[in-house]
């Protein structure tokens, strides 16, 4: 008998919860029986997304709290930031799972929050609470939470590129470089110029410069595993794709390490992660080696004439950068294998 828990999307148009639909579709334990949306509350999905048909059936919903408690087991908070963190709230004192796909539960800190997202932070004992969602990193916290705080797209590639090299100290922690680069979906499904087709095709631009959200994000959990103050210089670009997400880390090494001793660290460090998979030496990820897949590809470097370690890392940013880790998280808050719904060849050309 296989045991099924319902499952309700809060923000259910947006492209994170196109991937969750997606992703739930072939996991056997979850079960999707409500699409929220404040702002389309009544409409058919498949009126919205045609490629749906035949898939939801149910009309979407407006949030109704006192429903879920009642018919609810797991709620995936695909909103925009600043909704879930006065939503969650209410969940306290159920037994309902929750994970939060903005960046609403991150920070640890209120004010950071506000001076990064330009708004009040979630109350303080939900932060505490919640539990940071970097699946490979924090498996052991995330099993025993009810509040997941799924990490950032930047932050997930980044993080995952960077931990070995801090948590080994094998880098200088002060003078890091991330060098991103994004398709268009991760700004969303919303007009504006900055994705507008003219602007953006054929053409790479900077954005965000010294102000962008994972920053925070990112420096606040190195510091975490340097176990000492960690920062970092972070210049993201949109580039002319739909979805992909490459980071290409720069660090002073601290020592005589050759690019055999980093991948060795790296490749053990990675093991027993299935969705990490560790480039062999000389061999870099691209984007498209991961397209619409869970995995995070890292390829590592040594420039032995500067004496800089070199890391690379890969993700899809709709998947392993929100809604398939966000899945890796609520196998591992019910015991399931991390794998269970998301281990799949990544969709090539």
């Amino acid at each position: 008998m296989i045991f099924l828990k319902k499952v309700a999307i809060v923000g259910g148009t947006g492209y994170g919860a196109l991937e969750l639909i997606r992703f739930l579709d072939r996991h056997s334990h979850l079960q999707l029986t409500q699409i929220i949306s404040q702002s389309q509350s009544g409409e058919d999905l498949e009126e919205l997304y045609p490629h749906l048909t035949s898939f939801i059936e149910e009309p979407l919903t407006a949030f109704d709290f006192s429903k879920l408690k009642q018919n609810i087991d797991v709620v995936f908070f695909a909103t925009p930031a600043g909704v879930a963190k006065d939503l969650i709230p209410q969940f306290v004192d159920t037994e309902i799972q929750c994970i939060d796909l903005s960046g609403d539960l991150r920070l640890s800190d209120r004010q950071q929050y506000l001076s990064w997202y330009g708004g009040e932070a979630a109350p303080q004992h939900i932060l505490d609470e919640a539990v940071y969602g970097l699946s490979e990193i924090y498996s052991d916290d995330i099993q025993n939470t009810t509040i997941c705080s799924n990490p950032g797209c930047y932050a997930t590639a980044s993080l995952l590129g960077l931990i070995p090299a801090v948590k080994e100290k094998l880098i200088e922690t002060d003078s890091i470089i991330v060098d991103g680069k994004t398709g268009v979906s991760g700004a969303g499904r919303k007009q504006s110029l900055m994705t507008h087709f003219s602007e953006t095709n054929e053409n790479v631009k900077p954005y965000k410069i010294g102000q962008h959200q994972h920053i925070p994000e990112i420096e606040q959990y190195l510091t975490k595993e340097a176990k000492g103050p960690v920062q970092i210089n972070m210049t993201t670009h949109l580039i002319p794709m739909t979805r992909g997400l490459l980071c290409t880390m720069y660090g002073k090494l601290t020592g005589d390490f050759s690019a055999k001793d980093v991948h060795d660290i790296y490749t053990k460090f990675y093991q027993s992660h299935p969705f990490v998979r560790v480039r062999p030496l000389g061999k870099f990820p691209a984007t498209k080696e991961v397209y619409a897949s869970n995995f995070c590809d890292i390829g590592i470097h040594v420039d032995e004439r500067t004496n800089q370690l070199v890391v690379i890392a890969a993700i899809d940013n709709l998947v392993k950068g929100a809604a398939g880790q966000a899945i890796q998280n609520a196998n591992l808050m019910n015991g399931w294998p991390i794998e269970h719904g998301l281990k799949h060849v990544p969709v090539y050309p």
